[in-house]
């Protein structure tokens, strides 16, 4: 077997903030606008290389990567840092607290949700370069090392508390050799970053950017970067734990999390050298089929009515927040049954494609990328076959919704009336091609 070659690694940010009050993207039907910001937005970059091959982390504090700007960024990072754009991986933490970088189909009926900004677009396509290239300009002989932390404490399923979750976080260090600093920590976390609601209007990358703050506060310094991923969080949600909606609850997941990461950080055991490998396959996904627009109306009617009867009688907050997610859902399913009957579904999911599943392998760890939205029990089936394996989603663009499971499409949940690609046959595909990249790679 061929000796592994020394680990290099390199990592940086750049503040991807918007420079003046802006929309903040994330819950339908309700103008927010921002008034101040909390914490910064940040595009935070992690290199690594094994002298042969070369790949980078990429997470933005915003809610979605549309995929054309992530090709785009992709193909630039690779004219300015020789590193293969196959072997970038792109992604967005989810905050519900920072700008539009989308135009959802969904949203097409909402008259409160405007276009993205062209020019908060290329503030964030730039910032995601520029952090690439401080990234590659500071690597240095590196060591690296991966815990699992705890992350119980942050929420679970937004659909039974009991129900399916993944709480464990997987937390890849990387330090200097020359003196045992921190140069990066990556983290990926299966929980909706959405603590903060409707009422605020601060900009802020809740939970995980608190949580930055934190680790770099107690744990790893002020000037390591934190490079946080959202793992298959499409039904996990802080929403059964929280006790308000509010900066300070944030605050206190987010404390929760830098706290359970920084436990494990001194169980962790360094590695020097360890072979990179990154692969990576595209695929279609199949389309929804929608009911008569006629249908979608009566659904949507039926769950405004059930969501307004909980409200008005008092109902636990967390089945009222159900409710209404339930009711957003079925809006826009009859948004996206007009838009099927006239033809724009098509155009707009034909934006999202082909889909692309990315494996990049750092010794006996890997890192899953997926686009979209996904439910966890997709994950979950990855990580059974595969255990070191880590999902991440949202990389490299969004899928205009959510890819759920048979007994969401059933319940008429929220995530499935938002969707557009078809479930549970699109997650299914996910794994399937992701089974096979990870054969190929063993």
């Amino acid at each position: 077997m061929p000796s592994l070659n020394q680990i290099e690694s390199g990592a940086a940010t750049a503040d991807i903030t918007p420079s003046r009050s802006s929309f903040l993207y994330g819950y339908p039907h309700v103008d927010r606008q921002s008034t101040s910001t909390h914490d910064p937005l940040l595009a935070s970059a992690l290199y690594l290389s094994d002298g042969v091959t070369r790949t980078l982390f990429i997470a933005n504090d915003i809610i979605f990567i549309p995929k054309t700007l992530a090709d785009r960024a992709r193909s630039r990072i690779q004219e300015a840092t020789g590193v293969p754009a196959e072997n970038v991986m792109i992604t967005a933490t989810h905050t519900h607290s920072g700008p539009v970088t989308t135009k959802m189909l969904s949203n097409e009926a909402d008259p409160v949700v405007p276009d993205p900004d062209p020019g908060y677009l290329r503030l964030l396509e730039d910032g995601i370069v520029a952090s690439a290239e401080r990234a590659c300009a500071t690597a240095r002989p590196a060591k690296v090392g991966l815990a699992i932390a705890d992350g119980s404490g942050l929420g679970g399923n937004r659909h039974d508390p009991d129900g399916v979750c993944d709480p464990q976080v997987p937390v890849l260090a990387i330090k200097a050799i020359h003196d045992d600093s921190y140069i990066g920590l990556m983290v990926v976390c299966s929980m909706h970053p959405t603590v903060l609601h409707e009422d605020s209007t601060v900009v802020s990358g809740d939970f995980p950017g608190l949580a930055r703050r934190h680790l770099q506060k107690y744990a790893v310094g002020q000037d390591c970067p934190v490079i946080y991923h959202m793992g298959a969080a499409g039904n996990q949600s802080p929403r059964h734990v929280t006790r308000s909606n509010t900066l300070e609850e944030a605050q206190r997941l987010g404390d929760v999390l830098g706290g359970s990461i920084a436990y494990v950080l001194p169980t962790i055991q360094y590695q020097e050298r360890a072979e990179l490998r990154c692969l990576h396959t595209t695929l279609g996904l199949p389309l929804r089929q929608f009911p008569p627009v006629a249908q979608a109306d009566a659904e949507r009617d039926k769950a405004k009515h059930r969501f307004e009867y909980l409200r008005e009688t008092d109902a636990p907050k967390a089945e009222v927040r159900s409710a209404e997610c339930d009711w957003f859902g079925a809006s826009e399913t009859a948004t996206l049954s007009r838009a099927a009957q006239s033809g724009t579904l098509a155009e707009a999911a034909s934006a999202c494609m082909p889909a692309q599943v990315q494996v990049i392998r750092i010794g006996p760890w890997s890192f899953v990328g997926w686009p979209g939205e996904v439910f966890v029990e997709f994950a979950l089936e990855v990580k059974e076959r595969f255990p070191d394996s880590f999902v991440i989603t949202l990389a490299n663009g969004e899928l205009e919704g959510y890819l759920v499971t048979q007994e969401a499409v059933d319940g008429k949940t929220y995530e499935s009336g938002n969707a557009v690609f078809k479930s549970p046959d699109s997650g299914q595909l996910l794994v399937d091609a992701t089974f096979e990249l990870m054969s190929r790679g063993d």
